[in-house]
């Protein structure tokens, strides 16, 4: 079984990639951020079309997560988070797929920092550290994909010195994130390649992608009873070269 994580960076200007991706992989679960797409424009027939269900969660112009799976519809569970009422981002969508729980995530990016978008940051974080919790506690098989937008070790990044002031690594972004896994979840990218150096994204800017000038902040975490059964985990390196390609290749596990 094939668990994908994807940041498409716009649903509509990256579809092509995506049918693509679909099509050659044929993965089973595919958890998709940055929609950029409200619910009313999401592509479900082109992805119908594919063999593959969806449920989404859509915000015009900004966010938006979806679940894909092949052969089925996913059966929504939660979308949000509770504890800020307030809190219109559409960043957390909570699916079941033949009895495993799969939440795709879009963490706040939380630059410039300090600030009120780096205390937004940080405080989401809390709030999916609450519903992690939750879900360990009811013992149910879970994988956690997303854009967590935390670099969480020095070997995650082609520079320690250039990401230095970024939100995504700043120590609080980097404790939230061991807080998280400190309750119990894999890391599974880390988990199979534990010396670093794997990156997940590239940005558009300075020629990153020629240079390999990376790092690695799209993560699958694994409950205990999924993490007995990973098999590898890696990244789809090849797509973010492809022509009109998101700055985010695609990231999995394969599990028994």
């Amino acid at each position: 079984m094939k668990i994908v994580t994807y940041n498409v960076n716009g649903i509509k200007a990256r579809l092509p990639r995506l049918l693509e991706y679909l099509a050659e992989q044929q993965p089973d679960v595919v958890c998709l951020q940055e929609l950029k797409s409200s619910d009313e424009t999401f592509p479900a027939a082109d992805i119908e079309a594919a063999g593959y269900g969806a449920v989404w969660h859509g915000q015009k112009g900004f966010n938006g997560v979806a679940v894909l799976a092949k052969g089925q519809t996913p059966v929504e569970r939660q979308r949000g988070l509770a504890g800020e009422i307030e809190d219109e981002h559409s960043r957390y969508l909570e699916c079941e797929v033949d009895g495993l729980v799969v939440a795709s995530i879009y963490l706040p990016n939380g630059n410039p920092q300090p600030g009120p978008k780096f205390d937004y940051k940080l405080r989401w974080m809390e709030r999916l550290a609450e519903r992690a919790r939750a879900l360990l506690e009811a013992e149910v098989p879970a994988v956690l994909c997303g854009d967590y937008n935390v670099i969480a070790n020095d070997d995650d990044t082609f520079s320690v010195r250039a990401m230095q002031d970024d939100a995504l690594m700043q120590p609080e972004s980097r404790e939230a994130y061991r807080r998280l896994l400190a309750q119990g979840w894999t890391d599974a990218l880390r988990t199979r390649h534990p010396t670093g150096g794997v990156w997940t994204f590239w940005d558009y800017q300075a020629g990153s992608w020629q240079r390999d000038a990376g790092f690695r902040i799209d993560h699958l975490l694994l409950s205990p009873a999924v993490a007995d059964r990973l098999q590898e985990a890696g990244v789809d390196k090849e797509y973010r070269g492809r022509e009109k390609a998101s700055d985010h290749a695609p990231t999995w596990v394969r599990l028994r």
